[in-house]
């Protein structure tokens, strides 16, 4: 599940702009491990992954996004649309100039070459480079000068567009184009350069551990994905603190501390200022739902500061016919 906590709950930026780099490396995603994309219909909106963080005077709403959605799900929460109307601004990962600045694909690229003499196929274990290039009908050769996390992210991606998911459609960049649309100011927590910074600099073992992980089993990538994608459409804390942000710091700590711990320690101060700098403005800060997740997550940490936190989650107080959403946690 390592590659599922990466793509889906950590790192958005990045994503979006690996989805441009991607038709540099792969026209298309491997057969064998991409059902038909599935059909749209007409569901629930996703229970949501959304706290208050209040201090004497304002509000800051942290919403947990999931970076790849699909059609259906849409419309979103009315517990998002009243947070989004109450903020006075709206705070990305990333900034929404920034994220989706056209030259990011070069740089994305950029970042995931070698700068030396190495090649995918110097790094990886032959068996394993014969694997992924069966996997991609023998044209291994396309990707031989990008590191493993690079492929890794290549390959996830295309099966999850197969998938019916995209980064055009995920919760941050609808709700970019909403702030937009509604002239609401909008800010980022960290820049395009530092994203690609935690990618990169992901330890080389850890890498070929992500990619081997696809590449002994790849008919289980669609099931992984769309199961972590159902704990996030069903506000399930417990499951996906579980198979997302545990699974991650126990098989890949330096990245984990990397992707996560890290960057949510540079956060907290941040999102503290919207509630110190203002006495009246709220402000909506969405982030990859990995990062409001567990000890190591900003919840906890902002409310370890002696902050009142709650969750915002209407469908966990009285949950719909039939639907039980798994919304443990605060």
């Amino acid at each position: 599940m390592r590659t599922f906590t990466r793509l889906a709950l950590a790192l958005c930026a990045a994503t979006a702009a690996s989805s441009l780099a991607l038709a540099a490396t792969l026209d298309k995603p491997p057969a064998a491990t991409a059902p038909a994309a599935a059909v749209d219909v007409v569901r629930a909106a996703p229970v949501p992954l959304m706290w208050k963080v209040s201090d004497a005077d304002n509000d800051v709403y942290l919403l947990g996004s999931f970076h790849l959605l699909r059609n259906d799900d849409y419309p979103l929460s009315p517990d998002i649309d009243a947070a989004f109307e109450d903020a006075e601004k709206v705070v990305f990962e990333v900034a929404p100039e920034a994220m989706l600045d056209p030259a990011n694909a070069q740089a994305f690229l950029a970042a995931a070459g070698y700068g030396d003499a190495r090649t995918l196929q110097t790094v990886l274990p032959g068996e394993l480079h014969e694997k992924l290039n069966r996997l991609m009908g023998g044209q291994v050769a396309s990707v031989d000068g990008y590191e493993p996390w690079f492929v890794n992210l290549s390959l996830t991606l295309g099966v999850s567009q197969a998938l019916g998911f995209s980064a055009e459609k995920g919760l941050d960049r609808h709700l970019m184009t909403r702030a937009s649309e509604a002239g609401k100011p909008t800010g980022g927590l960290e820049s395009m350069a530092a994203q690609l910074a935690v990618l990169d600099g992901t330890p080389m073992d850890e890498q070929i551990a992500g990619l081997k992980e696809i590449l002994d089993k790849p008919q289980e990538l669609p099931t992984r994905l769309n199961d972590l994608h159902a704990a996030w459409r069903a506000g399930d804390v417990d499951t996906l603190d579980r198979v997302a942000r545990a699974e991650m710091a126990q098989k890949s700590p330096v990245a984990y501390r990397r992707v996560n711990v890290e960057r949510n320690d540079a956060w907290v101060p941040q999102i503290r200022r919207l509630l110190d700098e203002s006495k009246r403005d709220d402000a909506l800060v969405v982030v990859g739902a990995l990062h409001l997740l567990g000890a190591d997550g900003v919840v906890e940490k902002l409310r370890a500061q002696g902050l009142a936190v709650e969750r915002v989650c209407s469908a966990c107080a009285t949950p719909a016919a039939g639907a039980e959403p798994k919304a443990a946690g605060r």
